[in-house]
């Protein structure tokens, strides 16, 4: 996720246009946690929160495309297509030692460039694909293709070549395609090259693990979308879409055309989703709303029995709107508590005790445009009071 500079003005700017973050693919610092978030400039419109009515795109009816004929609705009820025996606990272990599901997105820098302790990640990534990533203790590497539209990096000799080093890894295919300054794909553009590169990682590697991109957070304009890419899968390539593994992002940000936040997928025709404040950006009672939900519309559409990641999630929001390091630390320990425990005897994965969320990455270790979630200060290098708090939680951990 990217989305502004750390600077009031540069936030405002940059979420507020957010199409000039196009090219953005790919602090530590003193303060009251009890400051008021400074409002945006012009003022955002008033935001409809909890009890929330579910809009008229709620995932099940499948909206209209903009330049598209819908794909039928009887292509949401599909069956998943099932996962190979043999390769459902490959990557991470899911039901196993807590810190191996605590995963950290690495946005400069690599996992061995920075000193640990008995604090190091279990899993990390850097939104790419590595043939020989570095490796450190028991920590392991995700891979992730990027998608463009109707393309994406590295080319199909890349992936197979990266696929056959490394057996039984984790692929998220994708990044917010839900996010024009992200991945910025239809939900037909996303499901065909989908259809056209998991044959490929799976014919070179059968042992690995494939999951879908994940959308910027789970809400009904963002589940609607993933049910368009169901349906795509279905209308072009004639089967379910086959999917391993199941990823989300768990961000809280606003969704309205030209406004700041997440904006609108791309196809989509609404102008608004759900109208989030700045003020929840951290909300707990959003954030683990939204993880329920997602395993709600998994479970409803048959994937129930595929685990879930958390790719990315975090603060993007500078101190200066009321997001100082003691908060954004309190914030980690609550979803590190959440991530580790929630279950659901009828929504939880049924391999890990009904666990909701099976592996968790934090964004990020260090990051110049968003550097308040940073593990380690951009600048001097030196471990931040987020990074104390990451490292002595994962030390903590069995």
């Amino acid at each position: 996720m990217r989305i502004a500079q750390t600077t009031r003005a540069a936030l405002a700017g940059g979420l507020l246009l957010v199409a000039m973050l196009a090219a953005a693919w790919l602090v530590d610092g003193a303060g009251s946690a009890a400051a008021r978030p400074t409002p945006l400039r012009p003022r955002p419109t008033a935001e409809p929160l909890v009890p929330t009515p579910l809009p008229a795109f709620r995932a099940g009816a499948t909206p209209e495309p903009i330049g598209a004929e819908a794909p039928p609705d009887a292509a949401l009820s599909v069956a998943p297509v099932p996962i190979p025996e043999g390769t459902a606990g490959s990557v991470f272990p899911f039901g196993g030692p807590a810190r191996g599901r605590i995963g950290l997105g690495f946005a400069t820098g690599l996992i061995d460039d920075y000193e640990w302790g008995d604090g190091a990640p279990g899993w990390w990534l850097n939104w790419r694909v590595q043939p020989h990533p570095p490796e450190i203790s028991d920590s392991r590497f995700v891979q992730m293709v990027r998608f463009n539209r109707s393309t994406f990096r590295p080319d199909e000799d890349a992936l197979a070549a990266a696929a056959r080093a490394n057996p039984g890894s984790l692929w998220l295919m994708g990044n917010e395609p839900d996010v024009a300054w992200q991945d910025d794909a239809t939900p037909e553009q996303y499901a065909a090259t989908y259809g056209r590169l998991y044959p490929i990682i799976k014919a070179a590697d059968p042992t690995a693990l494939v999951a879908i991109a994940g959308v910027s957070q789970p809400t009904p304009l963002r589940l609607a979308y993933l049910d368009r890419v169901l349906a795509a899968y279905q209308a072009q390539f004639g089967t379910a879409m086959p999917v391993d593994v199941w990823n989300v992002h768990a961000f809280i940000l606003r969704e309205e055309r030209d406004s700041w936040g997440v904006g609108i997928p791309p196809g989509m025709a609404e102008d608004e989703g759900i109208l989030y404040d700045i003020d929840d950006h951290a909300d707990m009672t959003i954030f683990r709303r939204q993880i329920l939900d997602f395993r709600r519309w998994m479970a409803e559409r048959g994937f129930r029995d595929r685990p879930l990641v958390v790719s990315e999630y975090g603060i993007l929001m500078p101190e200066s709107y009321g997001f100082a390091p003691d908060a954004v630390a309190g914030f980690m320990a609550d979803t590190f508590d959440f991530f580790l425990t929630a279950a659901d005897a009828e929504l939880g994965y049924p391999a890990d005790d009904n666990r909701l969320v099976q592996a968790f990455c934090w964004y990020s270790n260090s990051d110049t445009l968003y550097p308040t979630p940073s593990l380690f200060d951009p600048q001097s290098g030196a471990m931040t009071s987020v990074g104390e708090m990451f490292t002595a939680y994962v030390a903590g951990l069995p």
